[in-house]
């Protein structure tokens, strides 16, 4: 059997980050309060709750200090943290932090903003708090009239379309295409940031690549993970033989033993451990 890992696979720097200054922060305080899952996956969050961490969903659950996720928070939450005494330390992911700046600034110039991204996600819940009232989350093709309209209802003149970090870049081209070819002849301006991340980017290419050239592709990561099902759904659309587990456990083993060629990819919120321990149950069939 031939095994095929991917080379981006696991921890984003975002992610990392924010799992090591709380795993540190935990080794100096015996509890913290964290707004929400530090990151979308179980067993990262198991771990860090295990060492003292508190899930909380509103900040005044919390006490003296409240850690800000990777995936950010809405603008009023900062506020809302100083007013009732709190101590904020933001390990929101510095890609998402650049978007809030980039949102902010293009208000203030006056612009219309399109923010491409699933509405439920919390970074993008985050992002849209940054965008003003002239501003329309498009999650498909149908958000995309809904938005226009609003744009044209506004009677601004210029737009310029944000996109969460972990998006399908398929779907966030395709988006484009169609918000360019609507707005060819209505003598409004467009600008495009491209805001999905590298590392984003990185793993759905090698995910394509190594999905098209393997009989079987195994994705590890969150199941609540938005970029974990990007790249599920990649897989699959090269790779009728993939699978999304989130550990090794969750393996059939005599399934594995049908193919001579296994891909494996990771999403940017899954630890190495996970990804190792895969690797070591498919050498010991090997």
């Amino acid at each position: 059997m031939e095994i095929v890992i991917g080379k981006t696979a696991g921890f984003c720097f975002g992610v990392e980050n924010a799992v090591k200054k709380t795993s540190k922060l935990l080794d100096e305080n015996n509890s913290m309060f964290c707004l929400g899952e530090l990151v979308h996956n179980k067993q990262v969050t198991k771990e860090l709750e295990n060492k003292g961490l508190n899930i909380v969903e509103d900040i005044e659950q919390a006490n003296k200090n409240i850690i800000i996720r990777a995936h950010g928070a809405e603008k009023q939450t900062y506020i809302n943290a100083k007013n009732i005494g709190l101590n904020v330390i933001d390990l929101t992911c510095p890609k998402v932090l650049k978007i809030h700046q980039i949102a902010e600034e293009y208000i203030n110039k006056g612009y219309y903003i399109f923010l491409i991204g699933n509405k439920k996600h919390p970074e993008i819940i985050g992002t849209i708090s940054y965008c003003g009232n002239n501003s329309y989350i498009i999650e498909n093709e149908e958000d995309i009239k809904k938005a226009l309209q609003d744009l044209y209802s506004s009677n601004i003149k210029k737009v310029v379309v944000l996109s969460q970090t972990t998006f399908s870049i398929d779907k966030f081209n395709k988006m484009i295409r169609v918000i360019n070819e609507e707005l060819k002849n209505k003598n409004i301006e467009l600008e495009i940031k491209r805001t999905i991340c590298d590392a984003t980017r990185l793993r759905q290419e090698e995910t394509k690549e190594i999905s098209s050239n393997v009989e079987m592709m195994i994705i590890i990561g969150g199941k609540h993970s938005s970029n974990t099902n990007k790249l599920y759904e990649i897989a699959k659309s090269n790779c009728k033989n993939s699978i999304l587990i989130e550990t090794s456990k969750e393996l059939d083993l005599e399934q594995m033993k049908k193919y001579k060629k296994i891909g494996i990819m990771a999403s940017a919120s899954t630890p190495k451990k996970s990804i190792e321990s895969v690797v070591e149950i498919l050498n010991k069939l090997c």
